[in-house]
């Protein structure tokens, strides 16, 4: 917990919402055999501000919706308030063809009956866990409407067949949806409606120089700037619409400085890492001069890394 209570004073959060989340965590005990999905994040959360509106809502029993563009942090921030809270982690990853059973679970046989295997948002309501509605906006109706009961005040979810599941008290369900992939639609107002909405800010260079530290302390300053400085112009563009998304990512930029780590040269990495997500010939040749301008051909793992 220590670990945690510094995590979230480094960011000044404000101490009430602190203690307030200590509290939760010494109300609502894990259950043993669910204890293997607390887990740590790999990435801490950099925002105070997002942070203090996420704990409030979730304090006093809101739902969240992250909402935002590619790379924002939306999967981040889940992870890191279920870490603060100390609650078991269920991910759905909604996708064309999710259905109730996928949410709630199908019938199957054990010791020749028929019973409910049990899926990710029933053993959720049952253990008190977050919940983690990943690319909600690509559910179809028949799959969010399950959710609509438990998101509300009546916080249960009838099975058909089977018993009213009754929402555990310390059960949260945080939604997150990116606009304009492919698939995604616009959510109904009765969705929206049952979560408290937060949209996400772009990064900026504090939370990149935060996040590459973190994650690479031996990075030269030279070169974290230079690759935090990529992200930033990728951005740019990518919000003029130059370009699209796709090379805006920030997970291929991490993957990229895994391999420099490992020895690989780093126009070689940022080819691989960043330029090539993009698959039009045009928008590459684009990427491509941006990285030119950032990371030298010239370069070697050793102008990336401290020896």
């Amino acid at each position: 917990m220590e670990e945690i209570l510094g995590f979230l004073k480094e960011q000044q959060v404000d101490p009430s919402l602190v203690e307030g989340a200590w509290e939760f965590r010494n109300r609502y005990p894990v259950a043993e055999e669910e204890q293997k999905r607390v887990m740590k994040p790999d990435i801490p959360f950099y925002g105070k501000e997002v942070l203090e509106m996420g704990i409030a809502a979730l304090l006093e029993g809101e739902n969240l919706l992250l909402t935002g563009a590619k790379a924002t942090g939306k999967n981040v921030l889940a992870e890191n308030l279920a870490w603060i809270f100390g609650r078991p982690v269920y991910n759905v990853s909604f996708h064309v063809n999710t259905d109730s059973g996928d949410l709630i679970g199908t019938d199957t046989f054990i010791d020749n009956k028929v019973q409910l295997r049990k899926g990710s948002i029933y053993r959720c309501a049952q253990f008190g866990g977050f919940g983690i509605l990943d690319e909600i906006n690509m559910a179809k109706n028949d799959a969010v409407s399950v959710l609509h009961a438990a998101l509300d005040y009546r916080r249960c979810i009838d099975v058909p067949g089977y018993d009213k599941i009754e929402m555990h008290d310390a059960s949260r369900f945080i939604g997150t949806m990116n606009y304009g992939y492919a698939g995604t639609r616009e959510l109904n107002e009765a969705l929206v409606s049952r979560f408290l909405v937060i949209d996400m800010p772009a990064q900026d260079e504090d939370t990149l120089n935060y996040i590459f530290r973190l994650k690479f302390p031996g990075i030269r300053e030279h070169a974290l700037k230079q690759w935090t400085g990529l992200f930033m112009d990728l951005q740019l563009k990518a919000h003029n619409s130059e370009i699209t998304t796709k090379a805006l990512d920030l997970r291929g930029m991490l993957g990229a400085l895994k391999t420099i780590h490992q020895g690989l040269k780093p126009s070689l990495a940022v080819k691989i890492g960043v330029v090539n997500k993009c698959f039009d010939i045009f928008e590459k040749e684009i990427v491509q001069d941006v990285v030119m301008t950032r990371i030298p051909e010239s370069w070697t793992p050793s102008d990336v890394f401290e020896d």
